[in-house]
């Protein structure tokens, strides 16, 4: 899955996708490398990020979703998915021909809120009318308090129930089972000891959900044989692209020099069952994906 951030405030590449141009050029170079699912944003949700509402994600979004369409004729396979949780913006991207949503308040766990998540009230539902897949990420609070949030007893059995709880709540909705995908979220409301945790101790997918291909794997806990994996009923997405942790284990503060780091995690995930890899340096990270592949158990 090839991030497109159609943001001028994104953590690592606000504003280089500037012009629907720039994101034809970019998602025509992804899908040669190796993309099968591009993924467009229009609202940031890095820390601190500011909250630009439905119109103008709308008003990013639309553009750049209409001019990927004609891709589809040399790429019949491209799937497109949208990084939103405003049921809003997935209603109208959803008529304009996109495939996925992407939703990182999906799994969503805030104490106090209304039904404890700041999910939009109106998104399971949608989801339902449409059959589309749908990811649920992990997270808690918002961009500007998911840090605060970060406070585990057992950070793999609390992530773990709190998608469960929202996987519930989906399936009452009438959404499928088959549509669903799992995210761990990476990086939200987690601390580096957190994010690493969870890959190495975390779950291993079993999958009937809606990725392409189906069959989507989980992460397992490779440098922790003697820790029996959860199996997870749901497939995983997997989303360490130049991630804060991955940084402060490198001691590496620029975003974009992360790749190698980013492929370490990847290579782990790939060989732990993970099919669905969201990144932002496609034609590497495809490469470490095949070659771990090849190397990963039959």
């Amino acid at each position: 899955m090839g991030v497109l951030n159609l943001t001028p405030d994104s953590f690592s590449d606000g504003g280089r996708l500037s012009s629907v141009e720039a994101v034809l050029r970019q998602g025509r170079r992804m899908l040669a490398q190796g993309a099968a699912v591009l993924d467009l944003g229009a609202q940031s949700t890095r820390p601190g990020a500011a909250m630009v509402g439905p119109e103008e994600e709308l008003r990013r979004l639309l553009p750049a979703l209409r001019a990927l369409q004609p891709l589809r004729r040399e790429h019949p396979q491209l799937l497109i998915s949208i990084d939103t949780f405003e049921a809003a913006v997935a209603e109208v991207a959803l008529a304009e021909g996109a495939d996925w949503i992407n939703d990182v308040r999906g799994a969503n766990h805030t104490a106090g809120a209304p039904g404890g998540t700041l999910r939009d009230p109106a998104m399971l539902p949608l989801i339902a009318r449409a059959g589309c897949p749908y990811v649920l990420m992990h997270s808690r609070g918002t961009s500007h308090t998911m840090d605060a949030l970060a406070v585990y007893g057992d950070v793999v059995a609390e992530v773990r129930a709190e998608l469960q709880a929202a996987t519930d709540a989906a399936l009452a909705a009438g959404v499928r089972p088959e549509q669903l995908i799992w995210d761990l979220g990476l990086g939200f409301a987690k601390t580096t000891e957190h994010n690493l945790a969870l890959l190495r101790g975390g779950l291993r997918g079993g999958g009937r959900g809606g990725g392409p291909g189906g069959g989507l794997g989980g992460v397992q806990g490779l440098t922790n044989p003697d820790q029996p994996p959860y199996t997870s009923p749901y497939p995983l997405l997997v989303g360490p692209s130049r991630k804060r942790f991955i940084g402060a284990v490198l001691d590496e503060p620029r975003p974009r020099a992360r790749l190698w780091g980013t492929a370490a995690v990847c290579a782990l995930a790939v060989a732990a069952g993970a099919r669905v890899l969201r990144v932002h340096d496609v034609g590497p990270i495809a490469q470490v994906a095949r070659m771990a592949q090849a190397l990963s158990p039959r």
